[in-house]
C-alpha cells in the first residue's frame, strides 16, 4: 500500500499531524511514513551534520509520540534531503495522502511560513490534509467536519472524502449549498435530493445540510459551529490561506480547523 506521508520538523505541528494520520494509516491498511526534509546544500559539513541531527531528533520525537498511542500502525521514517515543498510533492506521487502542520497561514503565505503548505496544496499529486495545532478551547460536545456541496466536476469525490473523514472521526458532517451562481432565489430541491443521497451512501454519519451563498471560508468567518475539518477541492486550493489564519484573521474563531485538498 502506497503511505500515508507526514511532514515532520520538529514543530509540535508536526507530531499533531502525525498523530491525526495514525487513523488514516489504519483504516487503509497503509504505513505510516515520517519524512524530514533537510536543506539541499551546506556550507560546511559541521553544519550538515547539525542538520541531520534535528532531523533525526525531531523524526525520533514524532515516533515516540506515534508510538505512545500504542494503536497498531506500520511506521517507518526518512531523512530526504530538498527544498521540503519539492521533495514532498515528488514524494506525493506514490503516497496516499501528504499531512503537514500548520500554526497559521498569513495573508503572505506564499513567501512566508506557509509555502510548503501552500505548495502541497496546489500541486501534491495525492490528497493534503494540513493541521491545526490544539486550541485553548474546551472539547467541544460538536466538532463539525465542513464540506461543500456543487455541481463542477469532481465534487462527488470531495464529498465522498468529506463523509468518509466524518466517519472515521465519528463526526457529524455540516454540507453547504452550492455555489452563489447555483443558487436561486428559491431552493428547487436539487440541493437536498443530492444530500439524502449521501445519507443513504453512509446512513452511520449526520449530514446537515445548509443551504447559502457563502463558500466555506465565508460561512466559519460568520458562523461560531465548532470545525475539526475543512474539505475542499483541488480547484480550491487557493482558499487554504484564508480558511488557516493566525491570530487575529477572521476565522481565528475556529483555531482547531484543519483543512483536507482532495485530488
Amino acid at each position: 500500500m502506497k503511505p500515508i506521508l507526514v511532514g515532520i520538523d520538529g514543530s509540535a505541528a508536526a507530531v499533531a499531524a502525525a498523530l491525526w494520520g495514525i487513523d488514516e494509516a489504519i483504516t487503509r491498511g497503509a504505513p505510516l511514513r515520517l519524512v524530514s526534509v533537510i536543506k539541499p546544500t551546506h556550507e560546511s559539513p559541521e553544519e550538515y551534520e547539525r542538520d541531520v541531527a534535528h532531523a533525526e531528533k525531531s523524526l525520533l520525537e514524532a515516533r515516540l509520540a506515534v508510538e505512545a498511542t500504542n494503536k497498531g500502525v506500520s511506521l517507518e521514517t526518512e531523512v530526504s534531503r530538498g527544498p521540503a515543498g519539492s521533495v514532498l510533492v515528488e514524494a506525493s506521487s506514490d503516497a496516499e495522502m501528504v499531512c503537514v502542520g500548520s500554526v497559521g497561514i498569513g495573508r503572505y503565505a506564499r513567501s512566508i511560513v506557509g509555502s510548503t503548505a501552500t505548495e502541497l496544496a496546489e500541486k501534491a499529486q495525492c490528497p493534503v490534509a494540513v493541521l491545526r495545532t490544539g486550541s485553548d478551547r474546551p472539547p467541544p460536545d460538536i466538532n463539525w467536519i465542513v464540506v461543500r456541496m456543487t455541481d463542477a466536476p469532481g465534487n462527488d469525490a470531495v464529498v465522498s472524502f468529506a463523509a468518509a473523514e466524518a466517519k472515521l472521526r465519528r463526526a457529524p458532517m455540516l454540507v453547504l449549498g452550492g455555489r452563489a451562481e447555483e443558487l436561486g432565489e428559491h431552493a428547487d430541491g436539487a440541493f437536498e435530493r443530492r444530500v439524502e443521497q449521501w445519507r443513504r451512501h453512509y446512513p452511520e454519519v449526520r449530514v446537515y445540510p445548509i443551504t447559502t451563498r457563502q463558500a466555506i471560508a465565508g460561512y466559519l468567518s460568520a458562523n461560531d459551529e465548532r470545525v475539526q475539518l475543512a474539505v475542499i477541492g483541488g480547484d480550491e486550493a487557493q482558499q487554504l490561506a484564508e480558511l488557516v489564519g493566525p491570530q487575529g484573521h477572521p476565522l481565528f474563531r475556529h483555531p482547531e480547523c484543519s483543512v483536507l485538498v482532495v485530488r
